[in-house]
């Protein structure tokens, strides 16, 4: 009986300090509760002006930021775009400059061949061109008279002018005693001549140009007094040996002093085969 009163009292006071940690617990859990609350009321949260204010900076800037960051790249893009037109017109100079290079290195080996060639002649091969060169080099120019003046005609029949006084003759095609020019080689060849006339009464001077014996062109002035002139060019396609003169007509003068009036002139303009 004692056993059972005593095992009944443990029960009852395991019980007993069981519940006043649990009431404990309670009470303490409520007093942190408390004491937040009323922390939160003394203490009202507060906020900060600087968090606030950069939030909003940063809403704005966003809120800003969207069509200049649209300008932007419309901008880039069109940066872009020009950069590339550039590089391709850059490109297309390019090509152009290594076609250019191509050429001209292609003229450079042709004349570097050219010139490979000239080299490697032999010294009668240079003097022949040489001397081919000199043969192509034909060129006259004369006056009639060599000094003093008067008339030259009339006569009955038609004459060969002969122009003594040669101001140049390169290639010595034309003769001065006889008045003739004779072609050295065939070719194209530019001819001129001029007449003048003077008297104080009718005065006619008629001449021609004349290719082995036929006539060509004629100057003609005719005044009934003071002075006549004339002049007449002609380009002829000679052989080798062709002759090419001035013929006064009958019937005609002309009239030459120191002024050098009368005047016959040719040379080659280029050779033909």
């Amino acid at each position: 009986m004692k056993g059972l009163l005593c095992t009944l009292l443990l029960l009852e006071t395991f019980v007993f300090v069981v519940q006043q940690q649990i009431d404990g617990g309670l009470a303490e859990n409520e007093i942190h509760q408390q004491l937040s609350t009323e922390d939160r009321r003394q203490y009202p949260a507060q906020t900060d002006p600087r968090r606030d204010e950069a939030s909003a900076d940063s809403q704005q800037y966003c809120h800003l930021s969207f069509p200049d960051i649209h300008a932007a790249l419309r901008e880039l893009t069109a940066t872009v775009t020009e950069q590339k037109a550039n590089i391709r017109d850059l490109e297309t100079r390019l090509r152009n400059s290594e076609k250019t290079t191509e050429q001209q290195t292609v003229i450079l080996e042709e004349l570097n061949k050219k010139t490979d060639g000239m080299s490697n002649l032999t010294e009668s091969q240079v003097e022949e061109l040489r001397k081919e060169n000199r043969d192509r080099e034909i060129a006259f120019s004369a006056a009639l008279m060599e000094s003093g003046f008067g008339h030259i005609g009339p006569f009955t029949t038609e004459i060969t002018l002969t122009y003594r006084n040669v101001f140049t003759n390169i290639g010595n095609a034309y003769n001065p005693f006889t008045g003739i020019f004779t072609a050295p080689l065939k070719g194209a060849y530019m001819f001129s001549f001029s007449i003048f006339g003077y008297t104080t009464s009718s005065t006619t001077s008629t001449a021609s140009i004349v290719k082995n014996g036929e006539k060509l062109v004629v100057a003609h002035g005719h005044q009934d007094q003071y002075d006549v002139n004339s002049s007449k060019g002609v380009v002829l396609i000679l052989e080798v040996g062709d002759v090419v003169y001035v013929r006064l007509w009958s019937g005609t003068r002309i009239y030459d002093n120191q002024h050098k009036h009368n005047t016959f002139s040719g040379y080659l303009l280029f050779p033909l085969r």
